[in-house]
């Protein structure tokens, strides 16, 4: 199994990215695929997630209206759209999966995860 992120970087106040979350090793289409984040000196929460078999979403109250979450089944690809980025949204970005059909941020869900990426949003 490998989830492997692509997308982040260094953004000024108020820019976008698109994080990428490409997945194998598993059948992509009964699982919930999420991004969590964690800021140094702070736990890991959950940003956004989907399941992949109706596209069922979930955001966190700090990245409502501002970030959204999609999926390519085809590529077994997940996408979070970050817009109007702030420098609270610094962070290393994780994409998560596992076996589910309801969208939740409970860690015990997610079997496999990635690396993690650096999202640095400057002010």
């Amino acid at each position: 199994v490998q989830l492997v992120e692509s997308g982040g970087g260094l953004v000024q106040a108020g820019g976008s990215l698109r994080l990428s979350c490409v997945t194998s090793g598993f059948n992509f289409e009964d699982h919930i695929v999420g991004w969590f984040r964690q800021a140094p000196g702070k736990e890991r929460e959950g940003v956004s997630c989907i399941t992949t078999a109706d596209g069922d979403t979930k955001y966190g109250a700090s990245v409502a209206g501002r970030f959204a979450i999609s999926k390519d089944n085809a590529k077994k690809t997940v996408y979070l759209h970050m817009n109007n980025l702030k420098p609270d949204d610094t962070a290393t970005y994780f994409c998560a999966a596992g076996w589910g059909l309801v969208a939740t941020f409970w860690e015990n869900e997610y079997e496999y995860w990635g690396e993690g990426i650096q999202v640095t949003v400057s002010s």
